[in-house]
């Protein structure tokens, strides 16, 4: 077997096994280093991504405790502006991106279509430790002030306040963008020619299809959000003008630079935690997934028409009304392939054997949240509606749904599932119950009463506000308590469970992808041997020796 990508100075001994050298699992000291394995990497994205959600969730804690009366009693109002600006890069760059794309596409990529490990390993280092300076850079902003601009980090107001701060949220953010191209590539490659001998894209797991549309934008939209914060960074450092409008330039064609990648974002974040949905929802239902085609197809439809959708978001920013049309039209079509997705997953938990795990709660939890998000996403799209919306609490209340209730609940659901791969324990299942009902109503809870408040008329990204929103907005606060709450159950299981949790076979949850046919947790290089064959990965109820769904009695199908 060819060791040659195993760097010799962090490399465990090697052990015989039935003849055949391989290398065991890692030590535990070995995920603080500088490692090429792909698992140690999506642990490490995953670990380090976390720390940043608990960062953010205390930046959100802060501000929902300022808004909880109508005054600015709490926080300062500087403070709360750099508050505002860094909770949602944090989320968004420091957290949903490297765990739903790095952690899980990482870890899982190689391990599901068949290979040792990703196509390029060192890049994929390099790729990961270019995200701790970033966090650094944008945390130690703190100490001139923060960037107060927002996370959209619009001029002219990005260009007055806070300088340095503001700098040093741009050199994060081209940090972490960096990290995503070198990502992107490694998973286009690994999936275009590090795939098992005779497995086709039609056998590949949905999860799979949605890294591959994933990469493929990140690769088009990441290099012009750089290019649009490197020159906004000339402007602020340098003296250039490119979108100084006092001496010529034009701030428009910087929100046309930011939403042409910050559009498509929302589907980074989002395509692989349909993934995600797609590799949970059939093996907790004991059902085949309900169209294949579709739902692969569904993830490049939505990664060629996002990229076609984002002037949405200026329809009050001058945009002439033959856009406004164009861009409404799209951002309707491209609810369309996300509907796909929703039916086909309702339609495989119809008349399956469901047993609800805490990884299917939060699957089907995350279905209920992303229907909601994409309703109110859908009136967004609608030039009359948007207008009298804009910039209102209406707004948060609609992305937090998509991104906290999708892409959060999401990886909740991940790490539920493959967390007896990743450790080979198994989470406390009550406990994690626990978790996903104080999730679930305080997800509700803090974000449902925004819509309100968005119809009547709060704008957003204030601390100060007229004293007729204070109730809706108390309750909000106690919604962001409860969700803060909710950590400390799934951490206290996870560390738990890691330390001392029961073990777990080799494949849990009689799964059928190939990451399930190997050892929990697996060796370094994944296989001791040859690599099993990949057959059917939603294949339940047709294997042979497998029991099958009794239309009558609904006979059970959980043994092989």
């Amino acid at each position: 077997m060819a060791q040659a990508q195993i760097p010799l100075d962090n490399a465990p001994a090697l052990e015989p096994s039935g003849g055949v050298e391989h290398l065991p699992p890692w030590k535990w000291y070995h995920y603080f280093g500088y490692n090429i394995d792909h698992k140690v990497i999506g642990i490490q994205y995953l670990v380090l991504s976390f720390f940043f959600y608990l960062v953010g969730g205390l930046m959100a804690l802060a501000m929902r405790t300022e808004l909880y009366t109508a005054n600015p009693d709490v926080v300062d109002p500087t403070l709360y502006n750099a508050f505002l600006t860094n909770h949602g890069t944090i989320m968004i760059f420091l957290w949903v991106v490297p765990a739903a794309i790095g952690g899980f596409g990482n870890y899982l990529i190689p391990l599901m279509v068949g290979a040792r490990d990703m196509a390029f390993p060192n890049l994929n280092a390099i790729a990961f430790w270019l995200n701790p300076p970033a966090g650094l850079l944008l945390l130690s902003s703190f100490y001139f002030g923060g960037a107060q601009s927002g996370w959209t980090s619009y001029p002219p107001l990005s260009l007055i306040t806070a300088p340095m701060a503001q700098s040093m949220w741009i050199l994060s953010i081209v940090l972490v963008g960096t990290s995503s191209i070198m990502g992107a590539v490694n998973f286009l490659v690994t999936l275009i020619k590090m795939r098992q001998p005779g497995l086709v894209w039609t056998q590949l797991p949905l999860f799979c299809w949605a890294m591959a549309a994933t990469s493929a934008l990140a690769l088009i939209s990441t290099p012009v959000l750089a290019a649009g914060l490197i020159l906004l960074l000339f402007d602020i450092n340098f003296g250039t003008s490119f979108f100084r409008p006092d001496e010529g330039g034009n701030v428009i064609i910087y929100q046309h630079l930011f939403w042409f990648y910050s559009h498509p974002a929302v589907y980074l974040m989002i395509l692989p935690i349909f993934g995600i949905m797609s590799e949970i929802i059939p093996p907790h239902a004991r059902r085949p997934i309900f169209g294949y085609k579709a739902i692969a197809y569904s993830s490049v439809a939505i990664c060629v028409v996002g990229l076609f959708v984002w002037v949405h978001h200026m329809f009050t920013s001058g945009t002439p009304p033959w856009m406004r049309i164009f861009f409404t039209i799209s951002t309707l079509i491209v609810s369309v392939p996300t509907g796909v997705k929703i039916f086909s997953w309702v339609a495989t938990l119809w008349g399956g054997k469901i047993r609800y795990t805490s990884a299917m709660l939060f699957a089907v939890g995350l279905i209920s949240m992303f229907v909601i998000g994409g309703i109110s996403g859908v009136t967004l799209g609608a030039v009359p509606f948007d207008i009298h919306v804009h910039d209102t609490y209406y707004v948060v209340g609609h992305f937090h749904y998509v991104l906290f209730g999708g892409s959060v609940f999401g990886i909740y659901a991940g790490i539920y599932h493959w967390f007896p791969k990743m450790t080979g324990r198994m989470l406390n299942e009550t406990w994690g119950k626990v978790h996903f009902a104080m999730t679930f109503v305080g997800t509700h809870l803090t974000f449902l009463p925004m819509h309100e408040l968005g119809l009547q008329g709060m704008p957003r990204r204030v601390a100060l506000y007229d004293a007729q929103f204070e109730a809706l907005n108390q309750l909000c606060t106690y919604g962001a308590m409860l969700l803060g709450l909710s950590v400390l159950p799934f951490f206290a299981n996870v560390i738990w469970s890691w330390l001392y949790g029961p073990k777990a076979s080799d494949n849990p949850w009689n799964a059928l992808t190939l990451e399930w046919t190997t050892s929990s947790p697996p060796i370094v290089e994944n296989w001791p041997g040859a690599v099993p064959k990949a057959g059917d990965p939603y294949g339940y109820g047709h294997k042979p020796g497998r029991r099958t769904i009794d239309s009558v009695t609904g006979s059970d199908l959980w043994g092989p």
